[in-house]
């Protein structure tokens, strides 16, 4: 029992391959692997194929990410892996397997961070000279250009107290791979309408996943704010398309 893992040096997939001995399942006529990357559908499961000892199946995931899954035995049972690279509990009282699948360090061979640090160097030295040429005149003219600055801010603020009262929180559950409870996360982090998520940068999305545990760090916002975008502009049509393309959300 257990999980291989194959990294591609082309692109960034990772053949994993899934095997449950016999021995575990005995007598199983059929075993399907059911997961986040087929959106735990029966039809759209991976069949896995008996030999001697087990049962064996095999597929490509994009890394960058871990999924959850388990084995469905002969439509009426669920089985779990037991060396699965870890488990994640759910609110029906059993768990779920996780298949990691990170990014592969071989493909990591790009020399871009020295040069980045030399850059900064520089620019870091010039700052001396600047603060050498400041005048009076100078120093008096940023004090206004400061206050200005504290007004507008202080008149924003104003502004957007008054326009978050008119603002009608819209339904996130229309964006595929966003629940009920990552709503609620995601209301709470100030993304209320479908215009708030299509603005969102995926980094910010997974802040707001990681920070509410294993449970809901596993979920992909990639495709999120490009899908939020088509619902903020009435493009109905346009989302559906997209979504029957995607897979959980991805």
């Amino acid at each position: 029992m257990g999980l291989k893992k194959q990294f591609s040096k082309s692109k960034p997939v990772c053949k994993v391959t899934f095997e449950l001995p016999k021995k575990v399942v005995s007598g199983a006529k059929e075993v399907v692997v059911l997961g986040e990357f087929n959106n735990w559908q029966v039809e759209n499961g991976l069949k896995m194929k008996a030999n001697k000892t087990a049962f064996t199946a095999a597929l490509e995931l994009p890394t960058g990410r871990d999924y959850q899954f388990r084995y469905l035995i002969d439509n009426n049972r669920w089985e779990n892996d037991g060396n699965a690279d870890g488990y994640v509990a759910t609110p029906y009282g059993v768990e779920n397997c996780l298949v990691m699948v990170p990014v592969a360090e071989t493909v990591a061979n790009i020399k871009v961070v020295t040069p980045k640090k030399a850059v900064a160097k520089k620019v870091a030295a010039k700052k001396p000279v600047a603060k050498k040429a400041t005048t009076k005149k100078a120093a008096v003219a940023k004090a206004v250009t400061k206050k200005a600055v504290v007004k507008k801010a202080v008149a924003k603020k104003v502004v957007a107290k008054k326009v978050a009262k008119k603002v009608v929180a819209d339904d996130l559950k229309k964006i595929e791979g966003v629940g009920p409870k990552i709503a609620q996360l995601l209301n709470a982090a100030g993304f209320v309408t479908f215009a708030d998520l299509s603005k969102a940068k995926v980094k910010a999305l997974k802040e707001v996943l990681t920070n509410a545990g294993p449970r809901y760090k596993m979920h992909n916002p990639t495709t999120w704010a490009k899908q939020a975008k088509l619902a903020a502009n009435g493009k109905w049509d346009a989302l559906k398309k997209l979504q029957d393309e995607l897979n959980g959300g991805v």
